[in-house]
């Protein structure tokens, strides 16, 4: 019943982690260094820790072997958006070759929508890879994280909320939790979902709504920042950020929401509040 988790010392991995030792379920960590404190930290919650690169393919077929699930992730942020298409084969090649009965991967929002995002259309074409391989499994397009927000700590404690969209334009979004309760809901009916892609959101809030729940949980002003995409050096980013505030993903929240309520859904209000409330 063990199910294999990528990137199990980061945000998404860790997450699922969480979520399926919250369910009683054996998980199997890949990680690149297992002595690294993070992986030493996964280690003593009673995870099994295997090494494998998901970059280079090296040892995820004998990671994934004799697994229940798997749940992968590919990412342009270290390398661009050619390797992440190289980390899609190595995976999907992995599970082919291990014959893995199950796995949940994990993209992004209206990947599939022709965006023009560059890492939307590098995920995309990941998501065709495994369509077209044996392996069966469902897609998942996690929104835009709440998360990202704590990378801007010192700016939130300096009172502003930068974000290049417009105050007033509704960003659609998910926890962290929601994700990894999510991935534990699929890997506890996988039949009921082979072949899917399902586009999750928690919340739909504004900045400028943000902003005001962010002040009343640390009980000081705090206000939305817009500034233009433009300003933003990484044209991939820049692209990102100018989707979102045209209009940015289409999630049927309320849908998913009655299909899925065993995820417990997390607004924005209350990921803040545990967050930073005292």
């Amino acid at each position: 019943m063990t199910h294999v988790v990528l990137g199990a010392t980061g945000g998404q991995g860790g997450a699922v982690v969480t979520a399926l030792l919250e369910a009683d379920r054996p998980v199997r960590a890949v990680v690149r260094d297992p002595d690294s404190k993070r992986a030493q930290e996964l280690h003593t919650r009673g995870v099994e820790l295997v090494s494998g690169d998901m970059v280079s393919g090296e040892g995820l077929a004998e990671a994934f072997a004799d697994s229940t699930g798997v749940f992968a992730f590919t990412t342009p942020f270290e390398s661009g958006v050619d390797a992440e298409i190289a980390q899609g084969t190595a995976i999907i090649g992995a599970a082919a070759t291990a014959g893995v009965p199950y796995l949940v991967f994990s993209s992004v929002a209206s990947a599939d929508r022709g965006t023009g995002v560059p890492h939307f259309d590098s995920k995309n074409q990941v998501e065709q890879l495994l369509a077209a391989s044996d392996v069966p499994h469902t897609v998942v397009g996690p929104t835009y994280f709440y998360d990202n927000l704590l990378g801007g700590a010192d700016a939130l404690s300096a009172g502003v909320m930068p974000i290049a969209m417009p105050g007033d334009t509704v960003l659609q979004q998910v926890s962290r939790r929601d994700l990894g309760r999510f991935v534990a809901a699929l890997f506890a009916n996988p039949q009921d979902h082979l072949g899917e892609r399902i586009d999750i959101a928690s919340d739909a809030v504004t900045p400028d709504q943000m902003a005001a729940t962010l002040s009343s949980v640390l009980e000081r002003d705090v206000h939305a920042e817009s500034y233009d995409p433009e300003r933003i050096s990484s044209p991939d980013m820049r692209a990102m950020f100018e989707f979102l505030g045209s209009g940015g993903y289409d999630v049927d929240i309320a849908a998913l929401q009655e299909r899925f309520p065993e995820v417990g859904w997390q607004s924005f209000a209350d990921w803040a509040a545990v967050q930073f409330g005292s």
